[in-house]
């Protein structure tokens, strides 16, 4: 059972900032270098400082990012940049924005949410994580005890009842915050403090389990977490603000779900093993060789590696281009491939996926890479934009890129209820939830 609960949410004072869009980012995962330095210039409040500080050389275990991080945050709350709600509220969000030329509004309910291992069924994960990275969050949180961002999680409500509840509630109330981010996106939030409603949405939600989007890491930090404190706190009780996250929570069948396609770009692939991948992959995929643009990665350039991949014939469908290559190719997966050499040992269900397809026919078996090197951030990078990954290619940072077609939100759903694992970045929902809008404190009083 799903146990979601208000809470007193710590928000910026709008007193002391009259513009979110200055302070608020994307969450840490997907920020790169370059945007972390502009939003530590944006503004000396951003929460860039909070989330991912800066990496100095006279770091210590006294004096490093997060214990800068907790400095920030602890006299930004001492001076009023910072206030906690005096009610427990729910908070309900939108975020309009566009895609291909369409306008798009997707709803979301930031909430507490009790913590339970992903065994129980309650709160499921559909994606492997990397262990580096939990590491470090959980430095940060020992050093912070509070959660910046929400995990951003989805549940079943085809009718969408929980969503129409708090907007019918909020219908005549103006925002209670509101702003164009970075990207051009809009952003509005209303705290919603009846309690009452709280009731209704929680009893709604206590038989319905949440499939975690975005988040893995620091939804397997937090768990970890509530056992570092319980083990130090005398009396640990289950109302102890450790046992729940803050969480985003969004219907799945709402319309402005959307899921981007996560391209691969590789680096550190041995050139014999370069130079043989085609000859090598056609044992297993019909091969279309693709003449490269002038341009590789102008708008036509990209529209046209979109259409054939988005080309409706059903099986999967990879685009690979590498370094020094004058053409692409356009790798379509016969028939039968995957349950002959994988059926043994892989759900159908887990099979039918083209980031299975990549990870483990192509990465693993045709390309030799180890599951030490899947894991390794600086081998493996990740973009949902097809420009960006053909510029990775053709300026020569990676060996080779593949793209792909975008997981559909039915199999994330199949794949979780199964307590099956999809590889590593295997979605990537869009937009990202807003880091900064309203944070939690995993501390009493």
């Amino acid at each position: 059972m799903a146990k979601i609960v208000p809470f007193k949410g710590i928000v910026y004072n709008p007193e002391r900032v009259e513009n979110l869009a200055s302070v608020v980012t994307p969450p840490y995962d997907v920020i790169t270098p370059d945007e972390q330095l502009a939003f530590y210039e944006r503004h000396p409040w951003n929460i860039i400082r909070l989330i991912l500080g800066k990496t100095l050389e006279r770091d210590s275990s006294q004096d490093n990012r997060h214990t800068r991080s907790a400095g920030f945050f602890n006299s930004w709350l001492s001076d009023g940049v910072l206030i906690q709600d005096s009610y427990p509220a729910f908070y309900l969000t939108s975020i309009d924005f566009s895609l291909q030329s369409r306008k798009i509004t997707r709803w979301g309910l930031i909430s507490q949410v009790a913590l339970e291992p992903f065994e129980k069924g309650v709160v499921l994960p559909h994606e492997k994580t990397f262990s580096r990275v939990k590491s470090e969050r959980l430095e940060l949180m020992k050093s912070c005890h509070t959660n910046y961002s929400p995990i951003f999680s989805l549940y079943s409500d085809a009718e969408q009842m929980v969503v129409n509840m708090l907007r019918r509630s909020s219908a005549e109330n103006t925002p209670d915050m509101q702003f164009i981010d970075t990207y051009g996106h809009r952003h509005q939030l209303w705290r919603v403090t009846d309690a009452a409603l709280h009731r209704k949405i929680s009893d709604f939600m206590t038989d319905k389990s949440l499939f975690i989007a975005d988040g893995h890491h620091r939804y397997e930090t937090a768990l970890n977490y509530r056992q570092w404190v319980a083990a130090q706190t005398p009396g640990f009780s289950p109302e102890h603000p450790a046992n729940f996250i803050m969480m985003y929570l969004c219907g799945m069948e709402d319309p402005g779900m959307v899921i981007l396609p996560a391209h691969r770009m590789v680096k550190a692939i041995s050139h014999e093993k370069i130079d043989r991948f085609i000859t090598a992959a056609e044992a297993y995929f019909d091969i279309t060789r693709c003449p490269m643009e002038t341009d590789a990665t102008s708008d036509a350039a990209v529209e046209k590696w979109n259409n054939m991949l988005n080309s409706g014939i059903a099986r999967t469908r990879i685009g690979v281009v590498i370094k020094n290559h004058p053409q692409g190719y356009l790798l379509g997966l016969k028939a039968g491939v995957m349950q002959r050499m994988y059926g043994k040992e892989m759900s159908d269900r887990m099979l039918e996926l083209d980031v299975t397809v990549l990870t483990r026919l192509i990465l693993m078996d045709i390309l030799g890479l180890n599951h030490s090197q899947l894991d390794d951030e600086s081998i493996m990078r990740y973009s949902s934009k097809t420009d960006v990954a053909l510029d990775a290619v053709c300026s020569g940072q990676c060996d080779a890129a593949f793209l792909l077609n975008p997981t559909r939100i039915d199999q994330v759903k199949r794949i979780a209820e199964a307590g099956e694992i999809m590889p590593r970045k295997s979605t990537y929902f869009y937009p990202k939830v807003v880091t900064g809008q309203v944070l939690n404190r995993l501390t009493d009083g």
